[in-house]
C-alpha cells in the first residue's frame, strides 16, 4: 500500500485521514462508520442491503485540529452538531456501500472544511466621485418635492 506525501511526513497520520485545506486533518479512527438500509426505490435489492452510510465525528475530542480552529469550526457548525458535539452525516444516493461511504467522507471534509474557512478582509473603499453626485442630486430632487408638497396657494378674494 502506498503512502501519499503528506502521510509519510506524519507518523501520526494515516491513509484514512481526511486531509482539510485550511490545515489539520480530520483523522480516520475518529470516524465512526455505520450501515443501515436505504429508502427509496430500488425493488428487491434495496430491501436486502444495507447501503446507507451515517457517519459520526467528535469534533469535541479530536485530536486533529488545533484548539483555535476546533473552537471557530463549532461556533459555525453547533446548528449541525450533537449535544455531545459530534458532527453526523448520512450518505444514500448510490447502490454501493462504498460509494456512500466515499460520498459520506467527501462531504463531511467538504463541511469542515467550509466551517474553518476564514473570510477575507475587507478592503475599505470609499464612494466615487459620480457615486457622491449622484446620491446629493436624488437628495436634492427629494427634498424640493417634499418641500412642494404642504403649501397651497392662498386663494385671492
Amino acid at each position: 500500500m502506498e503512502e501519499d506525501e503528506e502521510t509519510a511526513a506524519d507518523p501520526t497520520r494515516s491513509l484514512a485521514d481526511l486531509p482539510l485545506t485550511e490545515g489539520g486533518f480530520i483523522p480516520g479512527d475518529e470516524i465512526e462508520e455505520q450501515a443501515s438500509r436505504s429508502g427509496g426505490p430500488g425493488g428487491q435489492h434495496v430491501n436486502t442491503s444495507a447501503t446507507r452510510v451515517t457517519l459520526r465525528w467528535r469534533l469535541r475530542d479530536t485530536r486533529g485540529l488545533p484548539a483555535e480552529a476546533r473552537v471557530r469550526a463549532e461556533a459555525r457548525l453547533r446548528r449541525r452538531l450533537t449535544r455531545d458535539g459530534e458532527l453526523i452525516v448520512h450518505a444514500s444516493s448510490h447502490r454501493s456501500r462504498q460509494r456512500n461511504r466515499e460520498q459520506a467522507r467527501e462531504r463531511l471534509r467538504e463541511i469542515v472544511d467550509e466551517a474553518l474557512r476564514r473570510a477575507p478582509p475587507r478592503k475599505p473603499t470609499r464612494p466615487t466621485r459620480g457615486s457622491r453626485e449622484r446620491r446629493l442630486e436624488t437628495k436634492r430632487q427629494r427634498g424640493a418635492l417634499k418641500s412642494r408638497r404642504g403649501r397651497r396657494p392662498e386663494p385671492e378674494d
